[in-house]
């Protein structure tokens, strides 16, 4: 089962409040990018990977990427995550039979996690890492709760994702037809009518967004190392 990753590193990361784009920001010593790299290309069946990355951080990820021993493309990405995939996408390889998609500010994913994803979409189409909701879902409005939603049944989507190629393709060939905007691209191929599969992740598989996430991020890592 031949596989391309992707991995969308083109976020501005405004909410991290750092100088620098999310992906390559600092985490005990090493890029958020590097740990997702070192991931990936230990993941049976990969072949190829394609970053995505900010306009003018094409030379840094080069220089991220030089001890991959998997053949590397780097990428500008687009105005929205969908456009980066997109992008991203046109890239990979016609011999793959399998994309997974990753979010470079999750740097905890492990390879066992891409493998079950891959094996998963293999089998129904699609897959996506979950874990479920486990705290009490509250609706609002002007500052008060309207309804209390229940949360059985509810997963929390994380990455990696993992797809068809084929039907990836088709269903963002559709998005661009239609001008339909996803949340993500599991959601594409839920509007295309693919079956999306779930394989539960991980609470240590964190995106890390705030800076109160980078902490929590350099927690982790001191417990894994201790």
């Amino acid at each position: 089962m031949k596989a391309s990753a992707i991995i969308t590193a083109a976020g501005s990361g405004q909410r991290l409040g750092r100088g620098e784009p999310k992906a390559f920001v600092m985490l005990k010593g090493r890029t958020m990018l590097s740990y997702s790299l070192a991931t990936v290309e230990s993941v049976a069946g990969v072949e190829e990977i394609i970053i995505t990355v900010p306009a003018g951080m094409e030379t840094t990820a080069r220089s991220e990427a030089s001890s991959v021993r998997l053949p590397v493309k780097i990428v500008v990405g687009g105005a929205e995550r969908q456009d980066s995939v997109r992008i991203a996408l046109s890239l990979t390889s016609a011999e793959s039979e399998m994309v997974v998609i990753h979010d470079a500010a999750r740097p905890f994913a492990d390879a066992h996690l891409f493998e079950r994803c891959l094996e998963a979409a293999r089998r129904s189409g699609s897959a996506i890492a979950a874990i479920p909701v486990s705290d009490t879902l509250k609706r609002g409005a002007n500052g008060l709760v309207t309804a209390t939603v229940p949360r059985a049944g509810l997963w929390q989507a994380q990455t990696p994702q993992a797809f068809q190629r084929s039907l990836l393709i088709a269903a963002h060939e559709r998005a661009v037809r239609e001008s339909i905007v996803a949340t993500d691209d599991a959601d594409l191929l839920e509007q295309n009518g693919t079956r999306v599969e779930i394989v539960e992740g991980s609470t240590r598989n964190i995106k890390i967004t705030t800076p109160s996430d980078l902490e929590i991020a350099e927690a982790i890592l001191t417990t894994l190392r201790s």
